[in-house]
């Protein structure tokens, strides 16, 4: 009786479409840095899901500086210069995995993003941190999927 369970779930869940499991993935990934890179800057706003949008010159918000400085406190790199990169990161590298261009790159800087989270910043928060290196790793490892610009330079670069 498990062996036919197992069997049959198998087959049900490998008919989900590797694209569609791949597009998620990137989807959720983006979002959560989006989401916090845009915690990070004043004057430019875009979040399609809540329908909220503010176009305008970004620039980094007045509190950004202080928790690099006071809360984050990484070693190693000014608190200035980690607030700019951080919050540079946080925008493009989510726009890249996002539309699936050089999505494996995007996905290690991620990744690497997620480690110094969970090593110098937030260790406590290892459950989180977990599902977004999991995440990174899947989209490194398969790269992004058939809906992605990196799949049309693949098509383009083969035909």
């Amino acid at each position: 009786m498990l062996s036919f369970i197992l069997k049959t779930s198998e087959g049900i869940f490998k008919k989900i479409p590797e694209s569609l499991i791949l597009f998620i993935a990137r989807f959720s990934i983006a979002a959560v840095f989006w989401k916090s890179g845009q915690t990070k800057i004043e004057g430019f706003s875009l979040d399609f899901i809540a329908m909220k949008f503010q176009l305008g010159w970004p620039q980094l918000a007045e509190t950004t500086p202080f928790l690099f400085e006071y809360e984050y406190n990484l070693p190693l790199i000014p608190p200035m210069i980690a607030a700019v990169l951080a919050t540079l990161a946080e925008h493009i590298l989510p726009i890249l995995v996002l539309t699936g261009l050089f999505t494996r790159l995007a996905a290690f800087g991620l990744a690497a993003m997620t480690m110094v989270i969970q090593l110098f910043v937030y260790p406590d928060a290892y459950p989180t941190h977990g599902t977004w290196l999991a995440i990174a790793l899947v989209l490194m490892y398969r790269g992004a999927g058939a809906f992605s610009v990196d799949n049309l330079i693949a098509k383009r670069s083969a035909a």
